[in-house]
């Protein structure tokens, strides 16, 4: 089972992102707070769950946390501040959305910006050791495959619904095909992910 508290505080937030290695789409990040002493035996880092468990875990998760938010950075913005930063944002947008405020943050990955007067710890992989990161986890990638899928049905060329806007082979050869739209980052090297070898 997930840890399910680092620091002790009675309101630890858990943070996550989705979308980082992708050519198009936004970067959705996710905040959640669980009671003390929280404890579930499903909830894991996104990655090792299924499409269908994730949604399950989604509703659990949202009846379940103290509090819980999305945030949204969208291409434009990533082209202007970079991935990285973006992502921050989005994470910011998310703990900025929480009905509570935490008193403390928890970040998977090596790279945070303080938030307000918060502290927070940063953790390589850090959903899959922490029950409220891997719920953040679920929530930003559950999010984003719904925001990409409504924008699949108007650009159906570059399979989103199949490849969520990563770099597959399917939507390389899209581009090569019809170009890039208003949704692809256009800071990412599109020509470089295009000679990548599957």
């Amino acid at each position: 089972m997930l840890i399910s508290n680092f620091s002790g505080q009675k309101y630890e937030a858990g943070c996550d992102e989705a979308g980082r290695g992708c050519l198009a789409g936004p970067v959705v990040a996710a905040a959640v707070v669980f009671p003390e002493n929280y404890s579930n035996d499903w909830i894991n880092d996104s990655k090792q769950l299924s499409s269908a468990k994730r949604a399950f875990l989604r509703n659990v998760i949202e009846s379940e946390a103290l509090s819980f938010a999305v945030g949204v950075v969208e291409p434009e913005i990533i082209d202007k501040i970079n991935i990285l930063q973006a992502s921050i944002l989005a994470m910011h947008r998310a703990l900025d959305q929480l009905s509570l405020k935490p008193n403390f943050i928890i970040v998977d990955g090596n790279k945070f910006k303080p938030w307000n007067d918060v502290s927070h710890e940063t953790f390589v992989k850090g959903d899959g050791r922490f029950l409220s990161i891997a719920a953040a986890s679920i929530l930003a990638k559950t999010y984003r495959d719904d925001l990409m899928i409504k924008l699949h049905n108007d650009f159906p060329v570059y399979q989103w619904n199949n490849n969520m806007g990563y770099p597959t082979k399917a939507h390389r050869e899209a581009i090569l095909k019809y170009g890039n739209c208003v949704h692809h980052r256009k800071s990412f090297n599109i020509s470089n992910q295009l000679t990548i070898n599957f």
